[in-house]
């Protein structure tokens, strides 16, 4: 029986044990909440001992606390394997050739019920039995460059995944699809897009906000719009590509040195910052919405700079931030700052000396603004000319994380701050834009009277 009950113990297993359960099975179970219907899923080894789980027609998983059960009852029972079928995927030489590099992102999984953890489903068999409209796009090869939570991707990976780049594309690869866990996704996007320039193919980064055995997952349609991208697409650049609306409609792609993720769980989560996205993508069709983009071309040159500097920080700026943080990061070695300052590039009176000291010593600081939107412009209030005076660098509207990743790879090619400078204020793939554009900033607030009227015209 204790095999039939995978993953449960203590007051848990008794319970099932109780009614003779097994996992799998369909069961009714009668509760002082209601009743509820689904399949007995079963638990990771280091769940609880006080909750049962189960599969609902819905899709959805919910958890059942043993107190609130009065009765249970089993029927149809049927072991799962829950595994991705493998299937060779199919190639053929009227399709372009793509490589997909994996770093540990979960584009299509699999779940491991001993664990808990979502396995990622990565060869070109296990992705064509997940997603077989890939077959119809592109000719797919995979390489597992890391298996790394997103959070754990930093200079070394980002090193490793520049040079990888740039051998796939001496080897005539069409298209390179990088799969990537979301939470960090801008990060890797704004250091490839600076350490792999003037690629003569699209390199598009992809991901999901939902894993695959959940009914509402982006997985697949991610994936399948990515190779459409990568396949077919003329733009030769370091994009992001995830979904555009909360349905199902379409991706976006947007340039890797102008987007962020803005919300935690949305699949919509991705954004295009001060600018608007480069294109829209369906499984058919991709929409270009500028024209101001690296093409693609027939040939195998890049400029690959696989460098960065880690003694590298970027500081968000609150009130009352003392000068001791700016004194420690000098004192530990490092040669470079972000700051991400109030307003147009401010920050108290209180660390001015502090950064005085940094500059003297020798370490680069240069300002972001916490708004996102909109330009560092550190002339209107005295408050900017004293921090320029001072020593720091105004970076006009560079994302705060963008500018960390390029002060990194400036500081990784020279000491010479100057040259730093010229580097940091150089535009690299649109991190620096003469202007936003008017609808480059668009945020609807719900409630008020024209957005409502803006959802039940569009959402009906």
């Amino acid at each position: 029986m204790s095999d039939s009950l995978k993953g449960y113990k203590g007051r848990a297993l008794e319970i099932l044990k109780s009614f003779n359960m097994r996992v799998w099975s369909e069961a009714i179970i009668k509760t002082t909440r209601g009743e509820f219907k689904g399949v007995l899923l079963p638990r990771s080894e280091n769940d609880d001992d006080i909750h049962i789980v189960i599969k609902l027609a819905t899709g959805y998983n919910i958890g059942i606390s043993i107190d609130t059960i009065q009765d249970m009852q089993e029927f149809n029972f049927k072991e799962i394997q829950y595994k991705i079928p493998e299937r060779e995927f199919p190639t053929s030489p009227e399709k372009k050739n793509i490589k997909l590099f994996g770093t540990g992102g979960t584009i299509a999984s699999r779940l491991d019920y001993r664990t808990g953890a979502v396995i990622p489903a990565f060869s070109p068999g296990e992705l064509y039995g997940a997603v077989p409209e890939l077959a119809d796009i592109c000719n797919l090869s995979t390489e597992k460059l890391f298996a790394v939570f997103s959070e754990n991707m930093g200079p070394q990976q980002y090193i490793t995944l520049a040079k990888a780049i740039g051998e796939e594309i001496k080897k005539g690869t069409h298209g390179i699809i990088i799969g990537h866990g979301t939470d960090t996704m801008s990060h890797t996007a704004a250091a490839i897009s600076f350490m792999v320039q003037n690629s003569p193919i699209p390199i598009v980064m992809v991901g999901s906000q939902r894993s695959s055995d959940r009914p509402s997952s982006d997985a697949a349609l991610n994936l399948i719009h990515a190779a459409k991208t990568a396949a077919d697409s003329d733009i030769a650049e370091v994009m992001v590509c995830m979904f555009g609306p909360t349905s199902d409609e379409y991706g976006l792609l947007h340039r890797g040195t102008r987007v962020r993720k803005m919300h935690s769980s949305y699949r919509s989560t991705f954004r295009t910052i001060g600018d608007i996205p480069i294109a829209m993508v369906d499984r058919n069709n991709i929409t270009h919405l500028r024209t101001d983009y690296n093409k693609r071309r027939n040939d195998k040159a890049v400029t690959i700079t696989p460098v960065f500097e880690e003694r590298v920080t970027l500081l968000y700026y609150y009130p009352n931030m003392n000068p001791d943080i700016i004194d420690a990061i000098v004192d530990l070695g490092y040669k470079g700052i972000v700051i991400a300052g109030t307003g147009l590039g401010h920050v108290n009176k209180l660390i001015y000396p502090a950064i005085k000291r940094a500059v003297a010593r020798g370490v680069s600081i240069y300002m972001t603004v916490q708004t996102l939107w909109g330009y560092v412009n550190m002339f209107v209030y005295d408050t900017g000319r004293d921090l320029m005076s001072a020593g720091i660098i105004p970076t006009e509207n560079m994302l705060p994380e963008v500018a960390y990743c390029k002060l990194g790879w400036a500081l990784g090619q020279t000491s010479d701050l100057n040259k730093v400078k010229d580097i940091m204020l150089s535009p690299v793939n649109g991190d620096i834009t003469e202007r936003e554009p008017y609808n480059g900033y668009l945020i609807y607030q719900g409630g008020i009277p024209e957005v409502e009227e803006f959802i039940k015209k569009f959402h009906k």
